[in-house]
Parts: structure tokens; C-alpha cells; sequence
């Protein structure tokens, strides 16, 4: 009998000699020769099984298996066979230890499919996939000893499953990606809105391909001609989550989508070298969307040309596949096509809005054409006859200019004359009183002439930039002497007054003949009202004036409570000897002196008045960006005296020359004479010494006096000059301004202002 048991077992391959080994033992169970018949019995058919069987003994689980199982366990073998399976493989217990845990419980156990790791015998770690089975050992009590399991390979059976399953899942997976590309192609092929393209190609992207995040952005060209890029449509973000971050320009990461050269598809966007390093952020900036996985494809028209691109992106790294760019180059292709169809719609119908809009405002210009031929026809007329106003204004201008010369001279000659009377009859009462009475008419004459080159806007100004605020507030004190008491004057300046540039002596008068003006409307009773203020006059206003270009200007009213002037008359009032007060109370010459001399300083006159209630006069004189000049004082301060210099007269009018060299005499000068510009040069080249030429503007001859000083000068450095004339043309006036640097004394004058003008000349070019 215990030759019998020294050969148990009688089979079993290698385990059947590990177990018939002398030396082998199990410490629990001790020799093999003592080991309980149950397990025997168990270990008998395991090491018979065909199958891959095994057998755990008692609550240690102690393991032996057949040969089939070896294989997978050999490098262990030694280890495990007849060793507690959990203690020896505890991290393939965590795994298989519930289920050998039910079996020891009395439970008959099947596990298909478990996974479990073994090593081959060449020593090669490898993950199979078994069917495990396991029945309780049960003693002759019904007590469980032990388990008998077998643990059949099934990997390479579930492996052709999985492949199975993940060709299907991938059969499934394209199926329902070519689902989702039809169904967006169908819904964006009808469609004909651009926006609602994208936006339909974006969700649709979404879902093919997983993302977290999608958008569309549409290719244009900014304000200065830099390619960029603008937000069209977004999924799985509001809009507001990219209005604090400026559209980036095309960068090396976005160019091949937008420039429409390639696919990017990235697994992790922020380890890309092409990324990180744009400004104003330089990478990804606080508070932008997390985007890991990228996947951008461009989206080209069939002609190639690149509308834009679709962008996605997930918050993981890897997220996109190969077979997610094929679907979306796929998606993109349909969204181009309806994207180009439905942007050729959007332009039919702006054509054809434009051309209803076109047709509409064709009707509406119909309906009024009646109405706007009409308003045409009358501002046409109105500019005509303003035209012929302005016309006639300049022809009687000229023809006052014309006269003017002459009759000048002429009062020149008899002012002369009678002053000189004068100191002849000195001592005869009648004789000086005849004589006086002659010298007032002649300073009549004078300022009639005077007022007409004012009209005809060819007086000789010597313009200066003034404040007319400060102005005014020192013309008050003459104001009020000038009209009286019984008026009560106003005078109003806004904050902030700009400059303008005019000549102060005829702004002056300007205001006198207009506050007299209103004195006399008002009768002597009532408020003068002089306002200065800031105005604009815009195209609309001056559209039918002429002469008057729209702009700036610094604006003076002179408004009276008087009788104002009827609107028949209104158009009248600026023209020459026309006036609204009775025959023998005004020259009709106030107004168009005003006129002429605002005209001449590049402004604009406007009257608004109403019977019973009073007149405005408005006067616009062009502001100027240029400081207040100090205003110098007047040649009129200077003493009146002679001198014993030497002065050259150069005037072609005999009678004049003759006046004006027996003036000069009389003050001590030495003069010399000259009939004309050419003769004056001859006396100054002669080498004789001269201290002032004095010459008339306008004489005969090709030397013209403006150049005859100029001559004069280049010979005499120190050679003052003084001008004179009755009217001046445009030998040292332009654009109604005295030329800089030129002294003019103008005809008629007087002997006092004769002596104190040559004086002012001759000291001025001293100092």
C-alpha cells in the first residue's frame, strides 16, 4: 500500500512528477502521503482534465494546476504550485479573489471572460482572456474543502469579438457621421442666409467630431488693408465670451486655415511651437475658453477661394482623430458650396433691394420733381438777382473810383488854395468866415467821396486784429455823447469772443453810422442795443449769398426800438443816395458805407427789420487765429510842425503840385518838384539829398509810382516815403489792404494833417 502511494499520481505530466517528487511537501498539509482522499480524488481529475484545470485546497487556497495551465505559469511555478493563491499573486487576487471567495462559500462560480496576465514560458508578460469556472469540493459531511475550477483561453475568441465590435462600432461610428454630414448638407443647401450656413456647419462639427467648442470665422480685410479675421458663428460658448478679446491677425497656428493652404489638427494646442507666441497675449490669454485638442480646416469656394474656417476645439489633449478631420474636411466642403450659393443669393437680393430702393426714390423724386423744379426755378432767381445786385453794386463801384481820382485832386487844389487864403486875409472877419465856410464845404466833398469809395469797396484799409468786445467797451463814452441821453445803450459780449481783423478807424465808423442811423429812427428816443457774439454760417445759409463762403466769423448787431423799414424797401437800403428819412435829413450814403467797407474786409451784411418794432443790422467779419494787436497811436498825435529836410514832389496835377509845394515851403521844408515818376528818378539819381519823396499813386507814364519808390529806396537806403492819392487803384492796395510798410496820406487833406503826417513819416524812419 505505501508503494502505491509513493506513485500517486500515476499521471499528470510534469505537475504529476512535481507532486510524485520524495522532497515535496505542503507546509499546511504536510507529505504527500498523508494528504486527505478528498484531495487526491480532486487532484486525479484535475491532473486528467483535457481542459485547463485547477484546485485550491481550504481557506488558504493552496493552488495546483494541470500542465495546461503551466504553460502560463512556469516562471512562477516554483513559487505557487501547492502555495496559498492569495498570499503568492496578491495583485491577481484583487482581481479573481471574489469569485474564489464564492466558490469556498458553496456557490457554483462562471466568470467568462475574465482578464488576467500570465507568463509564457519564454518569460513574456501577456494579458489572455479567460472562461473560469469553479464547483465546490465538498467532504462526505457536505462541508466545502476546496474548489476544482477550470479556466478555459478564450483570448483569441473575445479578441476576434472585440475586433468584431470595434468594426462595427466604427461601421456604426462612420454611418452615423455620414448621417450627420447628409443631414447638415440637406439643411444647408436650401439655405440661403450666410449666417444661418455657418452656424448650421458649426453644430453640425460639434457633434461629428466631439468637440467642446466650435466657431466659425469669416476672412475679410480691415481699415488699413491688414488681413484678419471676424466671429461668425460659435457653438458651446455665448458670443460674450470672445468680445473682450480683440480678433487676432492670421498667425503661424491660423494661416494654413485661413490662408487655405492645409488642415491643422493638434492634440495638445498649447505644447505646439506655432502657438504661444503672438501678441498682445502670447498665448493662450486669461480668461479664454481652455482649448487642448485643436482641429481647423479652411473652407474654400469651388473657384478657391477662402471664405473663412471652421475651428474646434476640447479642453482634453487628444481628442481628435484622423477619421474626425476626414468628416469635417467633408462637412467643410458642404458648408463652402452652400456658404458661396447663399452669399451669390444675399448679393441678388441687395441688387434687388437696392433697385426697388431705386425705383422708390425714382417715384418719390417724380412726386416731387413739380415741387423741387419750382424751388430751383426760385432759388435760381433769387441768385440772379443777387448776382445783379452784386453787379450793380460793382459797376456803380468802379464808376466812384473812376470819379473819385479826379474830383480829389480837386478838392485838393481848393483846400489848398483857401488854406492858404487864409493867412492872407487874417484880420478880415468877412473874408476868413467866406473862407471857412468854403474849407467846410470841401470837407463835405471830401467825406461824400469818401463814403463812395467805401461803397464801392475801394478804400485803402489798413486792417488790425482786434477783440471787438474790448473795442466796443472803449467806443461807449463817444456812443453816448453822440446820441444822447435819452437813448439808453447796451452793449452785450459773449464769453469767449474770438478775434477778427478789420481797420479799426472804419469799424468806427461803421458803428457811429449805424447807432446815428437807429438815434434817428427812434427819433431821439428809446434802446440801442450793440451785441458781440461767436457765429457760424454754414452752406446751407450762404448757398444763395454771393461772395460770403461759409465758416466762422464774429458777429455785431446794432439793433434799435425805432420805426423800422418797410419790406418793399429792404433790398434798398445798402445802395448809394437811397434813404428812408425825409429829403434833406441824410445822404443816403451811412448804410452803403457800411456795406462797402464789410464787403471789403471779406464779411457779410444782413438787415432784419419790422415796421413799429425796430431794425437789426448784422455785420460778420471772418475771425482770424491770430492775437490782438495793440492799436499804435495816430499820426493825429503827432505835434504839428515843419522842418527844414528836404522833400521831393513828385504829382502830375500842376494845381496840386503847386498847392502842396507852397504848403511844404510855408513849413520850413526845402522842396523839389517833379511832373511825373520818371522825372522824380531823374532828380534822385542826380545825387542831390533828398529826405522824403512824396508822391502821388497815380500819375502818367511807364514808371508807376509803386516802383519809383522801389528805385528810390535802393539808392537812398534811408529815404522815407509817403504816398498820396485820391484813389489809390491797385498800385499799393490789395484785396482792400493797404499794402505792409506803406505811408498814405489821402486827398483832400488838410495843412495840418499835411505837416503832421510828413513829420510822423520823416521821424518814423529815424527812429
Amino acid at each position: 500500500m505505501a508503494e502505491a502511494d509513493t506513485a500517486w499520481p500515476s499521471h499528470g505530466g510534469e505537475t504529476g512528477e512535481r507532486l510524485r517528487a520524495p522532497d515535496f511537501a505542503v507546509p499546511e498539509l504536510g507529505p504527500v502521503a498523508e494528504w486527505p482522499g478528498e484531495l487526491k480524488v480532486a487532484l486525479d481529475l484535475m491532473l486528467a482534465s483535457p481542459q485547463r484545470a485547477f484546485v485550491t485546497w481550504g481557506a488558504d487556497y493552496l493552488f495546483f494546476y494541470n500542465d495546461r495551465i503551466l504553460e502560463a505559469y512556469r516562471d512562477e511555478n516554483a513559487r505557487i504550485f501547492g502555495r496559498s493563491y492569495n498570499k503568492s499573486w496578491p495583485q491577481v487576487w484583487d482581481k479573481v479573489g471574489q469569485h474564489f471567495e464564492r466558490a469556498l462559500g458553496g456557490e457554483a462560480v462562471v466568470r467568462p471572460g475574465l482578464h488576467v496576465q500570465a507568463v509564457r514560458g519564454n518569460g513574456e508578460k501577456v494579458d489572455i482572456r479567460v472562461d473560469l469556472a469553479m464547483t465546490p469540493i465538498r467532504g462526505v459531511d457536505g462541508a466545502v474543502l476546496g474548489i476544482f475550477g477550470t479556466s478555459a483561453d478564450r483570448t483569441e475568441h473575445y479578441e476576434t469579438a472585440e475586433r468584431e465590435h470595434e468594426a462595427r462600432g466604427a461601421l456604426e461610428e462612420k454611418t452615423r457621421t455620414l448621417e450627420v454630414v447628409n443631414q447638415a448638407g440637406v439643411a444647408i443647401t436650401g439655405e440661403r442666409d450666410s449666417a444661418r450656413v455657418a452656424q448650421t456647419a458649426v453644430d453640425a462639427g460639434v457633434a461629428l467630431i466631439g468637440a467642446k467648442f466650435g466657431a466659425f470665422f469669416y476672412n475679410h480685410v480691415d481699415d488699413d488693408q491688414a488681413e484678419a479675421y471676424m466671429l461668425y458663428a460659435l457653438a458651446g460658448a455665448p458670443r460674450s465670451a470672445f468680445e473682450k478679446f480683440p480678433m487676432p491677425r492670421i498667425t503661424k497656428l491660423f494661416e494654413p486655415t485661413f490662408a487655405g493652404t492645409g488642415i491643422i489638427r493638434v492634440d495638445d494646442v498649447t505644447l505646439d511651437p506655432r502657438y504661444g507666441d503672438n501678441a498682445p497675449f502670447h498665448g493662450m490669454p486669461e480668461g479664454h475658453l481652455p482649448v487642448r485638442s485643436y482641429l481647423a480646416v479652411p473652407v474654400r469656394t469651388p473657384s478657391g477661394d477662402v471664405i473663412g474656417g471652421l475651428l474646434y476645439g476640447h479642453p482634453e489633449p487628444g481628442r481628435f482623430s484622423a477619421a474626425a478631420e476626414a468628416s469635417l474636411v467633408s462637412l467643410a466642403g458642404q458648408a463652402a458650396l452652400a456658404m458661396d450659393n447663399a452669399r451669390l443669393f444675399e448679393a441678388v437680393e441687395r441688387e434687388l433691394h437696392r433697385r426697388a430702393q431705386a425705383e422708390e426714390e425714382l417715384r418719390v423724386l417724380n412726386e416731387g420733381l413739380e415741387i423741387r423744379v419750382a424751388e430751383a426755378v426760385l432759388e435760381r432767381e433769387a441768385v440772379f438777382a443777387a448776382l445783379q445786385q452784386a453787379q450793380k453794386m460793382e459797376t456803380i463801384g468802379k464808376l466812384t473810383g473812376g470819379v473819385a481820382h479826379d474830383f480829389n485832386n480837386l478838392l485838393q487844389v481848393i483846400s489848398g488854395n483857401l488854406q492858404l487864403l487864409a493867412r492872407d486875409v487874417q484880420g478880415n472877419d468877412k473874408a476868413e468866415r467866406r473862407v471857412a465856410n468854403a474849407l467846410a464845404g470841401v470837407q463835405r466833398g471830401s467825406k461824400l467821396a469818401s463814403q463812395l469809395l467805401a461803397f464801392g469797396r475801394r478804400q485803402p484799409l489798413e486792417p488790425r486784429v482786434l477783440n471787438v468786445g474790448k473795442f466796443l467797451g472803449g467806443m461807449e463814452d463817444m456812443l453816448r455823447r453822440a446820441l444822447g441821453e435819452a437813448i439808453a445803450i447796451e452793449v452785450i459780449t459773449s464769453g469767449g469772443l474770438w478775434n477778427c481783423q478789420a481797420d479799426p478807424t472804419q469799424l468806427e465808423n461803421a458803428i457811429l453810422n449805424l447807432a446815428i442811423n437807429a438815434r434817428d429812427a427812434m427819433q431821439g428816443t428809446g434802446k440801442l442795443t450793440i451785441e458781440a457774439a461767436n457765429a457760424s454760417l454754414d452752406d446751407d445759409y450762404t448757398r444763395r449769398l454771393e461772395d460770403v463762403p461759409a465758416g466762422q466769423y464774429v458777429m455785431l448787431a446794432v439793433t434799435d426800438t425805432g420805426s423800422g423799414i418797410p419790406p418793399e424797401v429792404i433790398e434798398q437800403v445798402f445802395e448809394p443816395f437811397f434813404s428812408t428819412k425825409p429829403e434833406g435829413q441824410g445822404s443816403g450814403l451811412g448804410l452803403s458805407m457800411v456795406y462797402g467797407f464789410v464787403k471789403q474786409s471779406g464779411g457779410h451784411v444782413k438787415l432784419y427789420s419790422e415796421v413799429g418794432h425796430g431794425t437789426t443790422v448784422k455785420l460778420y467779419l471772418p475771425r482770424v487765429r491770430k492775437r490782438e494787436e495793440v492799436l499804435v497811436a495816430s499820426h493825429e498825435t503827432v505835434a504839428m510842425r515843419g522842418g527844414s529836410e528836404t522833400i521831393l514832389v513828385a504829382e502830375d496835377d500842376p494845381d496840386v503840385q503847386a498847392t502842396v509845394v507852397e504848403l511844404l515851403t510855408e513849413l520850413g521844408y526845402t522842396v523839389l518838384r517833379a511832373n511825373d515818376a520818371q522825372s522824380a528818378l531823374s532828380v534822385i539819381e542826380s545825387g542831390v539829398a533828398i529826405d522824403l519823396l512824396f508822391t502821388d499813386v497815380v500819375m502818367p507814364g511807364a514808371l508807376k509810382s509803386p516802383e519809383l519808390a522801389r528805385l528810390a529806396r535802393a539808392r537812398l537806403p534811408e529815404l522815407a516815403v509817403l504816398f498820396t492819392s485820391g484813389y489809390t487803384e491797385n498800385a499799393i492796395v490789395h484785396d482792400g489792404r493797404l499794402d505792409a510798410g506803406v505811408e498814405l496820406l489821402s486827398k483832400p487833406y488838410t495843412r495840418e494833417q499835411l505837416a503832421r503826417k510828413v513829420r510822423a513819416v520823416i521821424e518814423g524812419k529815424r527812429g
